[in-house]
């Protein structure tokens, strides 16, 4: 079982922060596990470190003072494998690489080389990859060192002030060895210019917020902040998942599975990984399938319209692999694969069948993958992120899965950060 321990304070608050592909979201909640308040902010444009900045203040400045003036601890979560590079003071000497950026593919010999065959790493998106392309890509200041972070280690530094502290969910990617708690040999030889983020158990109060924000936003000078995680894994948390062979699938702009396993599973041949949770893990994987395609085609109102009028018992007789541009992560690793959207027809519930009909496909593809290199067996699928709302999509997923689809106990990832604020997992 996975359980969050401690003993809950019932007049405190705790803030968990979300920063996914197309938003951030804050929740409050108390010492009863009860939401207090929700916000998001959207982006628009281009990521960069003053988007983020500018996000998590406004998301911060929108919590009632009342409850501000409560919150014990703070823990953000951000988008896996998004990193940043910046100076010893915190600022970005770089524009952020999103998860999905595989601007680093002419490094991936090199990574290949470094690290142990089928490892996580080995993938033009890993941080690892990004790593080694940005310090050999990026004129660094010779005065003072400079940091390698990830988007959750940028945000939460903002709030304590100590640059360089990471968590194990995020550092995975970047080749942190998450059974025995340490940078491995092969990684600490790797002679890079930056300096690699201290490594914490997700949950672990890092820091006090600093002054400047107890200034300004009322935080209590005593509110810690503490190591945070990556979204997916945040969006399991708040699922209510707790046994080996329950699963999450997070359905937002991309597809992201998590298998609760007793078994740890790692091959980067299909971009699959385990993060650590407990003594147990979480084995899955993430496909650049998802939302984002949809809103290639389709505004929500049209979704909201079109979704009940296709007849979800039935298979759809398109065959799709819908991705938003050419390249695949999991369960085909495959950076130059196309998408196949194609024939389209005429009427958009035929259209929207086909697509939503494909992707499920993907997802049991995924999940039949993870146990046939030995995860625990599937019994369950919540479903976290935008698509836990259609319930065509649902009926359509649990005919390809022959097991229940339930929507999560809680569909937001900030939920499940708040839980890690509250109290370790």
């Amino acid at each position: 079982m996975v359980e969050v321990s401690g003993s809950p304070n019932h007049s405190a608050h705790y803030l968990g922060i979300d920063f996914g592909t197309s938003g951030a979201r804050a929740i409050v909640m108390d010492g009863d596990r009860q939401i207090q308040s929700q916000i998001t902010v959207n982006f628009t444009g281009k990521q960069d470190g003053e988007m983020w900045r500018s996000a998590l203040f406004d998301l911060l400045i929108q919590i009632p003072p009342a409850q501000r003036q409560q919150i014990q601890s703070i823990a953000i979560d951000g988008t896996s494998s998004t990193v940043l590079l910046c100076d010893h003071q915190g600022h970005p000497l770089t524009a952020p690489m999103l998860y999905n950026d595989s601007s680093g593919a002419g490094v991936l010999d090199q990574v290949k080389a470094i690290a142990p065959p089928h490892h996580t790493v080995i993938s033009t998106t890993s941080s690892l990859t990004k790593l080694l392309w940005l310090t050999q890509t990026t004129p660094l200041p010779s005065s003072a060192p400079s940091h390698f972070l990830h988007q959750a280690d940028w945000l939460s530094f903002l709030l304590h002030g100590k640059l360089g502290a990471s968590d194990y969910h995020n550092a995975l990617k970047l080749g942190y060895d998450v059974e025995n708690l340490c940078y491995p040999d092969w990684l600490q030889q790797l002679e890079v210019p930056v300096r690699l983020p201290e490594v914490f158990t997700p949950g672990t109060p890092i820091a006090p917020v600093s002054a400047e924000m107890v200034d300004r936003f009322g935080f209590p000078s005593h509110c810690l902040v503490c190591a945070g995680t990556t979204d997916s894994i945040a969006a399991f948390l708040a699922s209510g998942a707790s046994s080996p062979g329950e699963a999450v699938s997070s359905l937002g702009s991309t597809l992201v599975l998590k298998l609760l396993s007793r078994t740890r599973v790692d091959d980067a041949r299909y971009g699959i990984y385990s993060h650590r949770l407990g003594d147990l893990w979480l084995v899955g994987g993430a496909s650049n399938t998802g939302g984002a395609v949809l809103k290639m085609f389709f505004t929500d109102e049209e979704l909201g319209d079109l979704s009940p009028q296709i007849p979800s018992d039935r298979p759809s007789p398109l065959d799709y692999y819908p991705l938003p541009k050419p390249g695949e992560r999991f369960p085909i690793n495959d950076p130059n694969l196309l998408p196949q959207l194609e024939p389209s027809p005429e009427n958009p519930v035929e259209f929207l069948h086909g697509i939503l009909e494909s992707i499920a496909r993907i997802e049991a593809r995924g999940y039949h993958l993870l146990q046939e290199l030995g995860a625990t067996p599937l019994t369950q699928v919540y479903t976290a992120g935008g698509g836990a709302k259609n319930l065509a999509w649902t009926k359509i997923r649990s005919r390809h899965l022959g097991i229940p689809v339930t929507p999560s106990e809680q569909t937001e990832a900030a939920y499940g950060t708040a839980l890690l604020a509250s109290s370790q997992v």
